[in-house]
């Protein structure tokens, strides 16, 4: 992800673009601090710019270019950077995309923070008072009368640059007069919505948001194999249940043999019932027959 930060002095570049190195992971590229680490250096463009900087002059445009190029090829800027302090003039910004172009990059996003002078002046003047209060020294550089020549020297310069990036469809304008952190919420969706970073990817704080959510997620997963565990039977039930079967076996066998033997008794029984019944009714049938015939002998007498 390759971004630029623009906004007038007092507009909280410095902080969002820290915050931006922390979340993805990302270099901050200050045009004065790689002046400084070129000519410590003695790289060629280094050595350039200490001779034209110990002469007293402003430091041109392609030298400041040259030193950027040298530093986007070192290794932690791979993932991408943050160019904070430049470009500050519309030649600075061609010169960067001709840079970007031979290296076959692209830049993702310029953002601007917009914010209320008037109110930053309010601001300053407050924490100016409140110093002096409290008697500590105020610095030369923080008083509303240098803010009010540096902002009118963002104007005059940088400012082209909004129509510039604009015309390119590169600018997103975000209230820099809003809290940090809703600010900084602000920029994400913005870098979102241009596809400078993928949703899964939210940097460093959404891998520990994930680290949360399984560490949350894993007790779930215990009590969920915990739960089919105790559904699927083990070794020792499956015997229990076995046994308890065979047992119930042993006790209904007898019991249902005793049922069917006393079923055939009674059965018997009752067949011995009914031939005592016949035998009764054939001997009274034979009585009666004989005491007939008995009847018949006396009468022909």
């Amino acid at each position: 992800m390759r971004i630029i930060l623009l906004g007038p002095p007092g507009s909280g570049k410095g902080t969002q673009a820290q915050l931006l190195v922390q979340r993805y992971g990302i270099v901050q590229l200050s045009t004065g601090e790689m002046l400084r680490a070129a000519v410590a250096a003695g790289t060629p463009v280094g050595l350039k710019a200490k001779e034209i900087m110990a002469s007293g002059g402003l430091v041109p445009d392609d030298v400041v270019v040259g030193i950027i190029s040298d530093r986007i090829d070192q290794p932690d800027a791979k993932n991408g950077f943050i160019l904070d302090g430049f470009p500050r003039t519309v030649p600075q910004a061609e010169a960067l995309d001709e840079l970007l172009k031979h290296k076959h990059l692209k830049l993702d996003a310029v953002i601007e923070l917009r914010v209320n002078e008037s109110a930053l002046l309010n601001r300053v003047e407050t924490r100016v008072a409140q110093m002096r209060e409290r008697g500590e020294e105020v610095r030369l550089d923080d008083t509303p009368e240098v803010l009010t020549k540096r902002l009118a020297s963002y104007r005059n310069q940088t400012e082209p640059l909004i129509h510039y990036y604009s015309e390119r469809r590169k600018l997103s304008t975000i209230d820099g007069m809003m809290a940090i952190d809703e600010v900084t919420r602000a920029i994400h969706r913005q870098l979102l919505a241009l596809g400078a970073v993928e949703p899964k990817s939210h940097g460093k704080t959404h891998g520990k948001t994930r680290a949360r959510s399984a560490a949350k997620a894993a007790p779930a997963k215990k009590a969920k194999a915990a739960t089919k565990s105790a559904k699927k039977p083990t070794k020792t039930a499956k015997k229990a249940a076995k046994s308890r079967k065979a047992a119930k076996k042993t006790v209904t066998g007898p019991k249902k043999a005793a049922k069917k033997t006393g079923k055939k008794a009674v059965k018997k029984a009752g067949k011995k019932k009914a031939a005592k019944k016949t035998a009764k009714k054939a001997v009274k049938k034979g009585a009666k027959k004989a005491a007939k015939k008995v009847t018949k002998k006396r009468a022909k007498r």
